[in-house]
Order: structure tokens, then sequence, then C-alpha cells
């Protein structure tokens, strides 16, 4: 029986960029990382919904020092 394989975040967000990048195709990518097409697409997707994350945690990190430091707005 096959074990199911287990990927790093840094892995997964690798090969979303390629993805993102569109220099090779989804099969491409597929090959060349021995996945299935439909997982680098929800890879793709997942790290795309979540970019936005990215800068909101940027910005709570900001209001929480001010709040600590007492300068809140």
């Amino acid at each position: 029986m096959k074990s199911k394989r287990k990927f790093t975040s840094e892995f997964k967000a690798k090969v979303a960029l390629e993805a993102i990048k569109d220099l090779q195709t989804t099969t491409e990518l597929a090959q060349k990382y021995d996945l299935h097409p439909t997982q680098i697409s929800t890879w793709k997707k997942e790290f795309l919904d979540g970019a936005s994350s990215v800068f909101e945690k940027s910005r709570e990190k900001k209001k929480l020092q001010k709040v600590s430091e007492g300068k809140e707005d």
C-alpha cells in the first residue's frame, strides 16, 4: 500500500508560484514534480486566496504594536 506523501508549505508555495507564472503548463509542472495536475491547481488557488492575508497580518502587527506602545489612533 502506498503511503500518503506530505509536502512542506515551502514546496507548495514554490509549485504554486511556478503555476502562477504560467511559464509551463500545469501538466508539465505535474510531470516535473511528480504530482497530479489537480493538486497543483488546488495549491495555486489556495495561494491566491490567501495572498491578501500577508498584508492583513502586517497591518494587525503594526496596530498591536501601537496599542502596546500607547500610541493608538
